[in-house]
């Protein structure tokens, strides 16, 4: 069953990507940024090709990349916890009547999760937090008013994204890495809806 989407949601889905560089250009190269660009142009995580260029033109950056594939790697497994963690803590969201209903609502969120991991990789990749689009995180404010979604389950669900992502790695590691999760959250605390 496909879902039947407003001519609003329609017009929004496209200006909703929360993702921008604009913030990096003090700190990179073009050619560096556009190969987050890129990634995030294909909606993908950045592939062990993206890693490399991005190690050969910025060095030091070795631990980060190697941060993102392993978070890369892990993402259907990282999702998956992130979505029973939604349907333990909402146990009836997912059933008739309710906001993750018909079952394309409920993919829909899940798909939701796996692109809020894609944008926290890329501000670890660039190790910096500040990868969001104030424009873009509007406009995705207004689609998840228009389309009803259940803002408090998608915060769970990210708390949780994080928490098991961070399991991953040291206490040391922890501490930046969740900077990057952090501000994601915070943005979407901001919603209408939170």
């Amino acid at each position: 069953m496909t879902m039947q989407l407003s001519e609003r949601a329609k017009k929004l889905i496209p200006k909703a990507r929360i993702v921008s560089f604009a913030t990096w250009k003090n700190l990179y190269s073009d050619e560096v940024i556009a190969i987050f660009q890129e990634a995030d142009n294909r909606s993908e995580y950045l592939t062990d090709e993206d890693l490399e260029s991005i190690q050969n033109l910025v060095p030091d950056t070795s631990l980060m990349l190697a941060q993102v594939r392993l978070l890369r790697e892990q993402a259907p497994n990282l999702v998956a916890n992130a979505r029973a963690k939604v349907l333990t803590d909402f146990p009836n969201i997912a059933e008739p009547g309710n906001d993750l209903y018909p079952p394309a609502r409920a993919e829909a969120c899940w798909r939701d999760f796996w692109h809020f991991l894609r944008s926290v990789t890329y501000g670890i990749a660039g190790n910096n937090p500040e990868f969001l689009s104030q424009e873009g995180l509007e406009n995705m404010d207004l689609l998840y008013q228009e389309l009803r979604v259940p803002v408090p389950a998608m915060l769970c669900g990210l708390e949780q994204l994080k928490t098991v992502s961070l399991q991953q790695f040291s206490s040391e590691e922890q501490d930046l890495l969740g900077l990057n999760f952090d501000h994601l959250i915070g943005a979407l605390k901001q919603f209408s809806q939170a």
